[in-house]
Order: structure tokens, then sequence, then C-alpha cells
């Protein structure tokens, strides 16, 4: 072989590699990126025209594809929409899509690695192409008592079961009808959208997982009394000084309790009075007194400042900062307000019945789900979605010592509206301020029956529920929360 033709030989071997490893890496690593991108028209037509796989609540579908004489074939419908839209979302001509819809979209279209034998079966067979059946694991009947129970409330209740981490309920108000959504006419799509988007109530947020997030108030509480038990030095019955103002330290600001005065009368108030009446002024001493880190570690071992979180949309960490803007330590005064649930604390519903639910399940707490199975269309299941744990945030001593803390906050405290006659409801409320002269945002997490538990619950009431800066969380919050945790009870 002259060296001509052995250079064009080996130019022509060269380019035969790049051409194998471009087209393996491309169908390899980047299929589902490609087949996911907007601007892929050819993958759109296709998703079209296949049969979605439908979205169930109780076996009956919220989400499903309907049969269209037009290009696309199929069209979705969502029933129920206002009830279920920010947990579906929707599934778009030109503006993408959300929930559900969005995170288990492979699922949906039937093109999901683990589906690769049934898109063979319809290749070989001529079948058109079906997508899975994605069970959720909301409970119709929670769900709609949720939905009741928030009325006109812009807000977000989440219902978890303990033992599972499955999510029963999940409602977000302002809620909104994705149908507008499902045309096939791309500028009414695009109108509906832009309409959403516009809204200044934010209705495609799903508040209970995502958004601006909520200052805790004292709903925080319960990590900075599971901190300070976590930590050995401290018992319910510990004890602080308990005046009824209290200057934070290098400041000239004052805070007080909810209610005025002392917390419980007497020169000094425990770990489980202040709890129980909700007193911010002992926490605050106790937070200084266990520091910043230890309060940070306790944050993130119930999940804050976690980004992996998902269920199986992405959640929004919650966060518990330790650091002023520039990155230095925070001051005491500053760690003292976040200690209580204020300052720069920032949580998603999700996350605080999270906390609750780790305190019911014996100190355990599971990852928290909405998909309960993925199923062939021949009922065959595509992928297990079996319980799993995401961590230990509290050891069981520590977890029946606040379940009995909290049951007492229900029975002789500031949760009294939460009292279920026969229940031993355990909970937490919270009054969170937003700045001088703004709505309280109202809250209320818990779980039950206590000794057994069956669902723990976290209620987040905007705008002080519509009353006035005099509302409370235990005013607004527990009764909604009495309502979802009654409904489950009750099936």
């Amino acid at each position: 072989m002259n060296k001509e033709l052995r250079r064009v030989s080996l130019v022509v071997l060269a380019m035969f590699v790049a051409l194998f490893v471009s087209s393996t890496y491309i169908t390899t690593f980047q299929a589902d990126s490609l087949r996911a991108d907007p601007r892929n028209s050819r993958a759109l037509l296709a998703s079209y025209s296949a049969q979605r796989g439908p979205i169930l609540v109780g076996g009956e579908p919220v989400a499903q594809s309907d049969p269209v004489d037009d290009v696309y074939k199929y069209q979705r419908s969502y029933s129920q929409p206002q009830l279920y839209a920010p947990v579906t979302g929707y599934y778009t001509l030109g503006q993408g899509s959300r929930g559900i819809e969005d995170a288990m979209n492979q699922y949906l279209t039937g093109n999901a690695n683990s589906q690769f034998f049934e898109q063979m079966n319809s290749l070989l067979t001529g079948q058109s192409p079906e997508g899975a059946t994605v069970n959720l694991t909301l409970d119709p009947d929670v769900q709609q008592a949720a939905f009741d129970a928030l009325g006109s409330n812009t807000g977000s209740i989440v219902a978890v079961e303990p033992s599972t981490g499955k999510i029963l309920a999940m409602v977000s108000k302002e809620s909104y009808d994705p149908n507008p959504l499902a045309s096939h006419d791309s500028a009414a799509v695009k109108a509906a959208y832009d309409a959403l988007v516009a809204d200044p109530a934010d209705p495609l947020q799903n508040k209970a997982i995502e958004g601006n997030l909520y200052v805790p108030g004292s709903t925080f509480k319960l990590i900075t009394v599971a901190a300070a038990l976590e930590s050995g030095d401290y018992t319910p019955e510990s004890t602080f000084p308990n005046p009824s103002t209290l200057t934070l330290p290098g400041t000239s600001t004052n805070i007080n309790n909810a209610e005025g005065g002392s917390c419980g009368g007497g020169d000094e108030a425990t770990i489980a009075t202040a709890l129980r009446l909700s007193c911010n002024i002992p926490m605050a001493q106790l937070g200084r007194a266990l520091g910043a880190d230890a309060l940070k570690e306790q944050a993130q071992a119930f999940g804050f400042d976690d980004d992996s979180i998902e269920i199986p949309q992405s959640v929004t960490p919650s966060q518990f900062p330790i650091e002023d803007a520039e990155g230095a330590e925070i001051s005491d005064a500053a760690l003292m307000l976040q200690s209580f649930g204020q300052g720069s604390d920032r949580v998603t519903p999700l996350q605080m019945a999270m906390v609750s639910a780790a305190i019911a399940n014996g100190g355990t707490q599971m990852n928290p789900t909405l998909i309960d199975s993925v199923l062939n269309p021949d009922l065959s299941p595509v992928e297990d979605f079996s319980p799993s744990e995401y961590g230990d945030p509290i050891s069981s001593d520590t977890a029946s010592t606040m379940t009995d803390m909290m049951v007492q906050d229900v029975a002789d405290g500031a949760a009294s509206n939460a009292r279920i006659d026969g229940v031993d409801v355990a909970g937490k409320t919270g009054t969170a301020e937003n700045g001088t002269g703004d709505p309280y945002t109202l809250w209320f997490t818990g779980f039950a029956p206590a000794a057994d538990p069956e669902v723990a619950v976290a209620v987040v009431v905007e705008n002080g529920g519509g009353q006035g800066q005099s509302a409370f969380g235990n005013s607004v919050a527990s009764p909604i929360a009495k309502k979802v945790i009654e409904a489950v009870l009750n099936k």
C-alpha cells in the first residue's frame, strides 16, 4: 500500500470512528434530552400521536388522553382540574410541561428505559404505542377534604402517611384549570399560559413544594426542641429565665411572647411549657445556648438545605441559614430569631409535614412520594416504588418525648383548636411575621392518633387568613388541619 492510500485509509478510519463515537454518544446519553427538547417538533408530534398514559387517583383518571380528529390524534383532558392541577400539572404545545406530567413524562409517553420491551412489541406487532399508567398516592376523599377545608384562603396543605411517606393530600391555592393549556391551538395555549404567568396569585406554583417559601414561625420550634433533646444536655423540664420582654443582644430590638407577658408565669419557664404555650423568649434563649451548628445539623437531618428531594417533582430546599449575606457567622441576635422560626428561616409545607411525620414514625423519616405505582397497558408493573427511608433525624426516645409534648400542645396549649374527641392529636401552631404592617402567615403541623399515627399534616394560610393581623395559627390553621385529620381517621 503506497503512502497516499495509507493516509486516505487512516483518514476514512478516523472519520468512521468519530461517527461511531458521536452516534453512540447521542443515542446513549443525549436521546432523552433531545427527545424532550421543545424544538423537536417530530418528537412532539410523535408524543401526541401515541396515547399518553393516564394519571389516576383512587383508580379514577384525573388526567387522560382522548381521541380527536386532527393531526395530533389525542388531546389531554383533566377532570376536577382545580383540585388536582398543582399535582398533575399540564402538558402543552409549545409551553412545556409541569407537575407529574413533566416528572413522569417518559413513563406516560412509553419511552422510559424500563419500557423497552413494550416499545419493541409495539414495533413488531404494528400496534399503536401507549404510555404507562401512573397511579398517585393521593386519597381522593382526603384531597377533597383538604381542598374544601382551605376554602377561599390562599395557601397549602400536605398530608403524609408517616410509616410510608405516601402523600395522601397536596393542595395549593390559588389553583388553575390546565384544560385550556391542553388545546391544540398553539396561539390559544400561549394566551392561556401568559395569563396564568401574569396572575399575581402565582397559580402555576405548587406552594406545597416550590415558590418563594414561607417563614415557618413557631412550627420551627419543633426543630429547636429536637436539637435540645438530641444533645443530651436538656430535658422537657430544663428551664430558662422568663421575662415578658427580651432585648436581643447587640441590638435595641425587643422580642415578646405571642400572647404578651411571661411564659406561663414564674421566674423561669421549662422547655415543655415554652412549646405548649408557643413562647418565643425561652426558645430564643435555648437556640442561643445550643449554638448555630447544632440547630443547622438538626434542621439538615430533617431535610433542610437538601436539593435532592423529589416526589418525583423537584422540591425547593427549605432553608435554615447560619450565615449572613457576606458569608460571616451570624450574630446571636439573628440566631435567636431563627430559633423560633423568624429571621431568615424559609420552609415548604412539605418540609414541615416531613418533620411531623418523622416524629410520628418514632424518629425515622420516610422519603415522601406521590407515586404509588406505574403500570404498563397490560397492567404489568413498570418499576417498583416501594417505601424508602430518608434518614433518622431523631432517636426513638426523642420522638416519644416530643410526641407527649405535642399532645399537650393540643390538649392544653396553643394548638387547642385541633382537638378531636376521643383522639390524641399531636400538634404545633405557628404565627409567622412577614414584616412591619404585613399580614401573618398562619401554620399548623402535627399528626394523629398520637399512639398509632395514620397521618401527619402541615397547613399554611397566607395573608392572615383574611382576618387581619389579629388572627393566629390556632384560630385559622388548626381547625383546617382538624378537618383533614378527621377525613383520614373516618375512612
